[in-house]
């Protein structure tokens, strides 16, 4: 229900061969290219590509089906490829017979002019000089298209221009004020009588009643549900889509609220108000690559919604790794589209093997040039909560992949405070401020994400008062500025240390290596503190993975 379109028309050119294919029964699983739409009871037309009003009669009658019936349909273009795979490839060595026909047949061009010159319509010199001035618009990089219809009105039609030039250090205000803190939180506490909750789900949903109330500090749930309230409430749609998200995969969200009595669910973001925008929580297919794209497409058309998708771990993004290379990085550079979509990405290293513990962050910061995405961790709860709305706020429209947590969202130490959703911002860099001495650090520590917490832990076990630990919480656009500052706040450190849970070869490290030594210069020394190159992002046996995670944050801090 959350992916329809209310039809599509599919447009197959069917070349009759695929690419190089010399068995055309190879290509595919059925003995034509669209018996797959059988499977839906989806009209198929074929009509012959060198009759263009054949063409032209049969797009019309898909269209008014589609529009008449809200149902997909299927245009078979029969056609064939007069060149190669490219101009320079030779296809007659797969297929002799077939191009020994094709380099006989006259060009479609050619047959419907004698088509029309037989029918009087035109005489040949006119054909002669329609080709002629076609050619000449080319030579001069003209448009060679007429509007299909002149004035035509577009509903859906957006105007992005002021999304353009937009900068991502753009200063937006994100907090919240407590009189609508407490206005929301008793809108989405105000359930129906009769819905029978889960008594795990009741006790979140009453200690976030004591959030509110300032009783107790506030989790990753609470922050999460009030950012996607407060957008709401002021006018923006949130989209959110994945395997599990409305529940969420570590029983964190409870978006959806499921009767345990009755076959019913009740979604408390979709009750805030008679004038709040439209909230949607889809729990999805198992297809990363189909959802993925969907929301690509989604997040082009309206850059006034929060679009979200979420991995149910992050290392399962890789089965939707052509939409992230083809479109969500490049498609600005390609296609001059822009897009906000969010990426939710479980992230972190708590030893459970090799398939659920990377987001792999490296491949997106490979990815990062010319300001096309944003990478971020944040490690609390309230800067999620700004992270979210300045996605929104600011009028800079970029993708937004967020390592998102798992453990640490029963962590009592990765918790915040009502006043840090009341004043502050996102901080793409967060200092260590809870030193005696900055002058007495002689070691900075620079990390991203939950291992933050094992830094402190040890360092504070440790007694290590000489080292200071710096939270990397955007790694990309990279805020050199605001880093340098930070690092400057310690005026006789000598020591840098990158300290990371991912392997050598993995993580941020070797992305952004290059951008600490330019920052750094011959000032400070600069090493890393992690686990080994390894071709599995994690072990497979938690006693081992206790022992690197260990070894890591004890040649960090000591």
């Amino acid at each position: 229900s959350g992916f329809g379109t209310g039809g599509t028309v599919h447009i197959v050119i069917n070349n009759q061969i695929g690419f190089t294919t010399s068995n055309p029964l190879d290509a595919r699983s059925t003995l034509y290219c669209t018996d797959v739409a059988k499977m839906i009871q989806a009209p198929i037309f074929h009509v012959n590509a060198d009759d263009p009003e054949a063409v032209i009669f049969v797009t019309r009658l898909a269209l008014d089906y589609r529009m008449t019936f809200n149902r997909d349909v299927v245009i078979d273009l029969v056609c064939y490829r007069r060149q190669g795979h490219n101009e320079a490839d030779e296809p007659s060595v797969t297929q002799p017979q077939m191009y020994q026909c094709i380099n006989q047949l006259p060009t479609t061009r050619a047959i419907y002019a004698a088509r029309l010159i037989k029918a009087s319509v035109i005489n040949e010199r006119t054909a002669d000089q329609m080709m002629q001035n076609y050619r000449s618009i080319l030579a001069d990089g003209s448009v060679v298209s007429r509007p299909v219809v002149e004035g035509l009105t577009n509903q859906y039609a957006v105007n992005w221009a002021p999304y353009h030039d937009a900068q991502w250090n753009e200063v937006v205000d994100t907090t919240i004020d407590q009189k609508t803190i407490t206005r929301l939180s008793a809108q989405l506490l105000d359930l129906p009588a009769d819905l029978t909750l889960h008594d795990r789900v009741k006790k979140i949903l009453e200690r976030r009643q004591k959030m509110t109330l300032g009783e107790i500090p506030i989790d990753w749930g609470y922050a999460e549900t009030m950012a996607y309230a407060n957008l709401l409430t002021t006018g923006y749609p949130v989209r959110l889509t994945g395997q599990d998200s409305g529940r969420g995969t570590f029983f964190h969200r409870h978006a959806v609220l499921h009767d345990q009595t009755q076959d019913r669910n009740y979604t408390p973001l979709q009750h805030l108000s008679a004038h709040q925008a439209n909230f949607l929580v889809v729990d999805s297919l198992l297809s990363e690559e189909a959802v993925l794209g969907f929301e690509y497409g989604y997040a082009t058309a309206d850059p006034s919604a929060l679009v979200l998708w979420e991995a149910q771990f992050g290392d399962f993004a890789n089965g939707a790794q052509v939409v992230i290379d083809q479109f969500i990085a490049s498609g600005e550079s390609k296609w001059g589209r822009l897009c906000s979509l969010v990426m939710l990405l479980p992230h972190g290293f708590e030893g459970q093997g090799p398939e659920h513990s990377s987001a792999r962050l490296e491949r997106y910061l490979q990815l990062c040039a010319e300001h096309n995405i944003q990478v971020c961790v944040p490690t609390t709860p309230a800067q999620m909560f700004h992270l979210l709305l300045r996605q929104m706020l600011r009028s800079f429209r970029k993708p937004l992949v967020v390592m998102t947590c798992k453990s640490m969202l029963r962590n009592k130490a990765a918790t915040s405070s009502l006043n840090d959703l009341t004043s502050g911002s996102f901080e793409p860099v967060i200092s260590d401020k809870s030193l005696p001495d900055n002058d007495a650090v002689h070691r900075i520590v620079v990390c991203s994400g939950k291992v933050y917490y094992d830094l402190i832990e040890t360092r504070r076990e440790l007694q290590r008062d000489d080292t200071a630990i710096i939270r990397l919480e955007q790694i990309y656009p990279f805020p050199r500025a605001l880093l340098a500052r930070a690092i400057e706040s310690f005026p006789n450190a000598t020591e840098l240390v990158w300290c990371q849970e991912e392997p050598h070869n993995q993580g941020a490290w070797d992305q952004i290596k290059h951008r600490f030594r330019t920052l750094l210069g011959d000032h400070m020394k600069m090493r890393y503190a992690g686990r080994a190159s390894s071709a599995a992002p994690a072990v497979g046996n938690l006693r081992v993975h206790r022992q690197q995670q260990q070894d890591l944050i004890n040649d960090a801090i000591e």
